[in-house]
């Protein structure tokens, strides 16, 4: 079996998923600004009544439908999410990628690190998921696509992560894992 970092170049492999449909995200996305737009105007129209003739009620209007206004603006951009596995030599970082724009980072692993490893059909899975105290990290938009899990122990706490990446990924973390570590 081939062994990784034996000085004949990097192993590197990089994966965007994506949702198979987009249709759910983008109308989300538009439905994101109509509510800016609709709330916006409506919070203009009061803040123009507050100014001409005070009313706490008017006040109160004004506030809630401006914070909504700002809020779905700031976090419009998370609708349209996609996730990034980038695997180098035994190294996997993971990333979440929203409306293809910004990048919020959110692990690194050196895969010969976990306990065990496998595709989510099969019935090792289940066992690690059902132990108690294990922190379950989704990172994965496909739930029929070919899921994939991590499973390892870190500062004495159950981890478990579940991603989305190509059979190629797949094949290159079959080789970097430990032997009796990829549960198929």
């Amino acid at each position: 079996m081939e062994k990784f970092g034996n000085g004949f170049g990097d192993h590197f492999k990089e994966d965007i998923v994506t949702p198979r449909s987009a249709v759910f995200q983008n109308v989300l996305y538009i439905l994101c600004w109509v509510v800016i737009i609709v709330f916006g105007v409506y919070a203009f129209l009061m803040l123009q009544v507050v100014t001409v003739q005070f009313s706490f009620p008017a006040l109160l209007l004004f506030l809630v439908t401006a914070a909504v206004a700002v809020l779905v603006f700031i976090y419009k951009d998370r609708v349209k999410v996609e996730y990034e596995y980038t695997f180098t030599n035994g190294t996997l970082d993971f990333a979440r990628v929203f409306r293809a724009v910004k990048r919020q980072e959110l692990g690194s692993m050196n895969v010969r690190n976990v306990t065990a490893c496998g595709h989510v059909a099969h019935e090792s899975f289940q066992r690690y998921l059902s132990m108690k105290d294990v922190e379950k990290k989704n990172w994965f938009l496909n739930r029929d696509g070919n899921l994939f899990y991590f499973y390892y122990v870190k500062d004495n706490k159950k981890h478990m992560i579940i991603i989305e990446p190509s059979e190629e990924m797949v094949e290159m973390i079959r080789k970097c894992v430990e032997p009796g570590v990829f549960q198929g």
